[in-house]
């Protein structure tokens, strides 16, 4: 029997091994030599904590709020495709765990379940996720859907406006499932001949004229959510540190989704939590709003201070 994971990088050789070479791929992989994909994870271990002793830690509340909804604490789950690849139950067993575990789930806009599904399968708290459409129609019929199943957001992605060259997928020539929330919206040529049918698709959908000139109106009114090699709790300190007001994990949670299910989702919760609690006890942080940029040194700030 293989040993019970102890971190959550320990989901990732998991999940390697529960699910098929093309779908671990897609999740685990980026776009051409990865280096973008790397630097995410390695960058936060360039920056250090510098604590606080002597700090009475003998309650640490991880609690937070965004945008006016509580939270158990500064960790969300990230807008992610297609979990019925993961696991038959795929998104519904996601929101199930973000529910216990007392946190929000973003809902891709590319899931293998539909609004209304995620919806009814527990009560609380959801935001969607969306990209820009060329046809915005389709953008404003989701927008709608979401609504009225009682989403409470939308978070907009902005930085895609062409879809890098993923090569594993093309190489694998992926076979994408079906867009559940599309369905009735889009009439897609998903062709593998050349590629990835996610290229394909990306290709004929997303708009790449999208600039600043539309996202201006929200600037300063809207949550600084960090997305991106948050694997440790430490990360999650450092992220808030230099400004988030909570973290997204993505690929975590799919591994963890793949490997034991809903209970898998919400190890890598718990794992998460539990490392933010140390850490911010470590520090002399007691609670979230504690968190401020003078407990972390980036590398140039260390070069710096040696000169």
């Amino acid at each position: 029997m293989a040993a019970e994971p102890v971190n959550v990088n320990e989901f990732s050789a998991l999940a390697r091994n529960a699910l098929p070479k093309m779908i671990y791929d897609f999740y685990a992989g980026g776009a051409e030599d990865e280096w973008t994909l790397r630097e995410n994870v390695a960058a936060f271990q360039r920056i250090r904590l510098r604590p606080r002793v002597l700090v009475d830690v003998s309650n640490v509340d991880l609690s937070t709020t965004i945008l006016g909804f509580k939270i158990s604490a500064p960790i969300m789950i990230a807008p992610t495709a297609m979990h019925k690849l993961a696991h038959p139950e795929g998104e519904l067993a996601t929101a199930r765990a973000a529910a216990a575990a007392g946190t929000i789930m973003v809902l891709s806009f590319s899931a293998t379940s539909t609004v209304e599904e995620v919806a009814a399968t527990c009560d609380a708290v959801r935001f969607f996720q969306l990209y820009v459409y060329k046809n915005r129609s389709i953008s404003a019929v989701l927008v709608r859907r979401a609504e009225r199943a009682g989403y409470k957001a939308i978070v907009l992605t902005a930085d895609t406006p062409k879809l890098g060259h993923r090569e594993a997928d093309i190489r694998n020539r992926l076979v994408v499932p079906s867009l559940k929330n599309l369905e009735g919206l889009l009439s897609i040529n998903m062709d593998t001949e050349e590629g990835s049918g996610l290229a394909s698709y990306a290709s004929q959908t997303l708009d790449s004229s999208f600039s600043w000139k539309v996202t201006k109106a929200v600037r300063g009114r809207v949550p600084v959510l960090f997305d991106g090699g948050i694997r440790r709790g430490t990360d999650v300190f450092k992220a808030l540190a230099i400004g988030a007001q909570a973290v997204l994990v993505g690929r975590p949670i799919i591994y963890g989704l793949a490997v034991k299910g809903e209970s898998g989702v919400k190890k890598v919760l718990e794992m998460l939590q539990d490392e933010l609690e140390l850490a911010m006890s470590l520090s002399g942080c007691c609670r979230v709003e504690d968190i401020t940029r003078s407990y972390v040194q980036t590398e140039n700030e260390i070069i710096r201070s040696m000169l």
